[in-house]
């Protein structure tokens, strides 16, 4: 105990993560802000088919951008692990290859888009007018898959080199571009829904070509040379592959999980999914403001696990899972006391309204219960330990369908326990892998 408290007072540790958090944090909270303005923009129309196209749709394309996310996990790991060796030729091929990877799987995505929207909403057996609507979004969005993925690499690489001032830059001028565009193009121009995919389109290139232009001055602080032949050769490929390849896997089942969320909510009627949407609003402000510290923990980590430095390590988490456990309960109260203003401004829809007011007290506990899944992520990602994080979720998904499939006959209610729960077991699963490490030393492991 005297050593957390040693830990918990060391102000260079709080200043450290400081510096990284607080600008990812205002960063990521323009990402749910989006959303928030797509959900108070499209939820005054006068349909809730059109709030719910934008929900469905908006989940079609993120179980495909967010399968991918291991291209950002991936380029922190290892950027962090490089810049902790100080070594500057490394850092460029993790930046090629991220990027190159982003631009392969972009284009194969593309091409899987199409066929995947009609066989999940096939699932799904929406209304007529929810399905179509849903569509043309969903088509629409796929234009901008290329950027999204480009910034995940670049916004990765950024982190692992502890430069938090360029994702600040990249995400604030995306995300902000995107709700001046959102208002115009849907109230001012009266584009509907698919005003709503053509802002968030344009403003990913954008903020992608805006990440592109910031590596020049980055690389500047590490010296060195792009190895070209480096890149031809399979061996040089193999450890980042093997750790996106299990970080895919892991990303594919939790947007699984989210997906079916979402299937379920079809099922039981427009005004469900749109109210579980507005919630879920409420799940990725708290989710990006708290990763704000996990991206920080994935940063100073990685860097003390490439400088084999015990005691940072250990500081680093200290102090993140200190501030992440107030940041949670904040959260908490503001849902428990705020949510129905928070759902308030998000829709005039009645029916819409009484619907998400009822699930309000599930919101409410769910960032107490998150936290700590996203702290350890921080850690495992750091630690480039794909296979752990892997293994983790796939045993959470299994352990959890069961309960969910028994539960279905108690609608929505069923729905958000299953997801409670699924919550709790990320970390109970993360957080035994992470012991059994300790146990044996495994962190510092060359």
């Amino acid at each position: 105990m005297s050593r957390l408290i040693a830990d918990w007072r060391d102000r260079q540790t709080h200043r450290k993560v400081w510096a990284l958090a607080a600008p990812m944090i205002l960063s990521n909270i323009s990402v749910p802000l989006v959303t928030l303005v797509d959900s108070a923009v499209i939820g005054h129309l006068p349909h809730a088919h059109q709030l719910g196209a934008v929900a469905v749709g908006g989940s079609l394309y993120a179980f495909l951008a967010w399968t991918m996310s291991f291209l950002r996990m991936g380029a922190t790991g290892f950027a962090a692990l490089a810049a902790g060796r100080r070594d500057g030729a490394a850092l460029r091929q993790v930046l090629a290859q991220g990027l190159m990877l982003a631009l392969l799987f972009s284009l194969l995505l593309g091409v899987l888009g199409l066929p995947f929207s009609h066989f999940a909403l096939s699932l799904m057996q929406p209304s007529t007018d929810l399905a179509q609507t849903t569509r043309d979004f969903f088509h629409t969005r796929l234009l901008g898959l290329p950027a999204a993925l480009g910034t995940y690499a670049l916004v990765g690489w950024f982190l692992g080199t502890q430069n938090a001032k360029a994702p600040l830059t990249i995400l604030l001028v995306t995300n902000l571009l995107n709700i001046v565009l959102n208002l115009w193009f849907v109230l001012g121009l009266d584009w509907g829904v698919l005003g709503s995919a053509r802002a968030s389109v344009v403003a990913e290139w954008v903020g992608v070509l805006t990440g592109l232009a910031l590596t020049r001055p980055a690389l500047l602080r590490y010296p060195g040379q792009v190895a070209w032949d480096a890149l031809r050769q399979w061996h040089n490929w193999r450890p980042l592959l093997t750790v996106n390849r299990d970080i895919f896997i892991r990303s594919l089942a939790l947007q699984g999980v989210f997906l079916l969320i979402t299937v379920q909510g079809a099922r039981l009627g427009d005004a469900t999914v749109a109210a579980n949407a507005l919630l879920l609003n409420g799940l990725q402000l708290t989710a990006q403001a708290l990763d704000g510290l996990a991206h920080a923990v994935e940063a100073l980590c990685g860097h003390a696990i490439g400088a084999r430095d015990r005691d940072a390590l250990r500081r680093s988490m200290v102090v993140a899972c200190g501030w992440s456990l107030l940041a949670s309960l904040g959260f908490a109260i503001l849902f428990l006391f705020e949510g129905q203003l928070f759902i308030d401004m998000q829709t005039n829809i009645a029916s819409v309204r009484s619907t998400a007011y009822t699930y309000l007290p599930y919101l409410a506990v769910l960032p107490l219960v998150a936290v700590w899944s996203y702290l350890l992520d921080g850690l495992f990602i750091g630690a480039t330990r794909g296979r752990e994080m892997r293994n983790g979720m796939l045993l959470s998904v299994a352990m959890i369908l069961p309960v969910a499939w028994a539960s279905m006959g108690w609608g929505n209610h069923g729905l958000w326990i299953s997801f409670l729960l699924f919550m709790a077991l990320r970390a109970v699963t993360l957080g035994l892998m992470g012991w059994r490490l300790q146990k044996r030393d495994g962190w510092l492991v060359p």
